[in-house]
């Protein structure tokens, strides 16, 4: 007979062996942003009436006031429906699919709507051959992510389509691609951690194209004119480059079996769900709680949405909350405290991760790495629960943003996923 000690070694073992394999995908990845394309060719399988959204799969009569408002704007961009009531009426007929971005190698914030005739950036991990693609960011105020879709959210998409994305595009192929894993090092160093602080890595990201928007002939003065006050004048413009970034870094760590790392988390406004190596693609849902934050001026936690968006893949892959000791002025934006709060949140996340990425430094911290690998076994045993930076929207459609904050993840996501993980490799 068999010692039940020894079958407990030796399954760690192959547990521990699996999450180092996963690290090591993690830490040899190498993402280069190289193109701006429209959805329908970046992503043939985005068919005409399909809407990808952020989060686990969702339908129509469960979606949040801002997804609904998003889906009825999107519909009209698209040239589905006349105006916001038709389109709302369409989605409620059943002739538009929803899908997750996550299903077609996408990621978008918030609300997340992807259709083929929006630009999504194109993201390659140059070590493993794979890509993942995200919208551009709209910037801040009323946008789509956060439920608008008055005529001037359609017109800046419009705009974003026809103008900025092919001038992109051409700068991008003039200049190879740009390497995200490098600028990331210096954001966190100059006091980004890529989800609600962006500043240093959109700065940057702006000061690699510039020479290429210039050379490549793809834009008018006037459009260059418009390009760089755009990109310059949104502090949030690297979101979904990192977004992006964290779905290409991330899909090949995914169908590892007995890996027990995450591989990616997200919202929809209803559901927080989690995906985990070894169970690939499914989900593991449990609802979605309400960020704790600060309010702009005449909103308050009676506004808000319960949290949404796919952004909460930089967190899977050691940035935003895990980061925050690399951007204390961050914690004070989302209610957090102060610089010794940042670190704390960084240094608790270090609990429930399988290592560090020694190529993003902290130097708060003596420049060790962002924790990275979230560990379901290590959630459920110390009952820490995943942080997250995040944007609050307003609980209607059409309003926006209404403040900053932070949420947790549901430990009934890594109770579950951890009993789907027990039973895939072979313990009662």
């Amino acid at each position: 007979m068999t010692d039940p000690s020894q079958q407990h070694r030796a399954m760690g073992e192959r547990i521990g062996a699996a999450n180092d394999e996963a690290l090591e995908r993690i830490l040899a990845a190498e993402p280069f942003l190289v193109d701006v394309l429209p959805a329908a060719e970046a992503i043939p399988e985005l068919e005409d009436r399909m809407i990808a959204h952020a989060g686990p799969p969702i339908e129509w009569e469960r979606m949040c006031g801002p997804m609904r408002g998003a889906m009825a704007g999107i519909c009209v961009f698209e040239g589905w429906a006349p105006e916001l009531s038709a389109g709302e009426a369409l989605c409620a007929s059943g002739e538009i699919s929803f899908l997750p971005n996550h299903n077609l190698g996408a990621v978008g914030p918030m609300t997340g709507i992807t259709t083929r005739g929006q630009a999504v950036m194109v993201v390659e991990n140059r070590a493993f051959g794979n890509r993942a693609y995200c919208t551009l960011n709209e910037g801040l105020g009323k946008v789509m992510r956060f439920g608008g879709n008055d005529p001037q959210v359609l017109e800046r998409l419009g705009w974003m389509s026809g103008a900025l994305a092919p001038a992109l595009s051409a700068a991008l192929r003039h200049c190879g691609g740009i390497d995200l894993k490098r600028i990331v090092a210096r954001g966190l160093s100059m006091g980004d951690e890529m989800h609600q602080r962006n500043l240093a890595c959109s700065a940057l990201l702006l000061r690699e194209l510039a020479p290429s928007l210039a050379a490549s002939g793809g834009s008018s003065g006037a459009d260059l004119e418009r390009i760089f006050a755009f990109i310059g004048g949104n502090d949030q413009f690297f979101l979904n480059v990192a977004m992006a970034m964290g779905k290409a870094v991330m899909d090949p760590v995914a169908g590892i079996g007995a890996c027990s790392l995450v591989t990616a988390m997200s919202r929809n406004g209803a559901d927080f769900g989690i995906r985990v190596s070894a169970t690939g693609e499914r989900w593991f849902n449990r609802p979605v709680n309400l960020p704790q934050g600060l309010y702009f001026p005449g909103f308050s936690e009676a506004d808000a949405n319960p949290d949404l968006g796919d952004s909460t893949i930089v967190e899977s892959i050691g940035l935003g909350g895990f980061a925050m000791a690399a951007a204390p002025a961050v914690a004070g934006f989302v209610g957090a405290g102060g610089a010794a709060d940042a670190m704390s949140y960084t240094r608790s996340m270090g609990e429930i991760v399988h290592g560090e990425n020694h190529h993003w430094a902290i130097p708060a911290l003596d420049f060790a790495g962002v924790p990275t690998g979230i560990d379901i076994r290590k959630v459920v045993e110390s009952g820490i629960c995943p942080v997250i930076n995040t944007g609050i929207a307003h609980r209607e459609a059409g309003i926006g943003q209404v403040g900053a904050g932070i949420v947790r993840a549901p430990l009934g996501c890594f109770e579950d996923a951890l009993a789907a993980f027990a039973d895939s490799v072979g313990v009662s």
